[in-house]
Formats: C-alpha cells, structure tokens, sequence
C-alpha cells in the first residue's frame, strides 16, 4: 500500500499530489482496473495478440515500410 509522510508545512494539495504519484509509479490502480473482473485465459491471450498486431502496425507506420508483414 502506498504512504505518504505529510510535512508540517506542507499543504494537503500537495501531499495529495505525492500521493498519486505514488500509487501511478507502484501500478495499484492498474492493478486493480485488471482484477475488477475475470478474464478467462482465451480472452487474455485474445488481447495479448491485438496489443501485438497494434504494436507492430505503429511500429511499420513509423518505418514506413511493409517488410515486416505477418
């Protein structure tokens, strides 16, 4: 779990602001956006290829190239 130590002089702003940089860095809400529900093992290798595909075809637009076509 994330903490955060607030100064004495420290306003809650912030502290509020540390805070959510720590939990963006340490991936809670990521996290916790993943196990919201069940994904079944099909439906996670299903979305593993499309991040594939897409990372490839932002990849090929960058080169501008289609030697790399699956």
């Amino acid at each position: 779990m994330a903490e955060v130590q607030v100064g004495e002089s420290e306003s809650l702003d912030v502290a509020l602001k540390r805070f959510n940089k720590r939990v963006q860095a340490d991936g809670i809400l990521t996290d916790a956006r993943r196990h919201e529900y069940y994904e079944k093992p099909s439906e996670r290798r299903k979305k593993k290829e499309a991040a594939r595909r897409r990372k490839l075809r932002k990849l090929l637009r960058r080169k501008g190239g289609t030697e790399l076509r699956p």
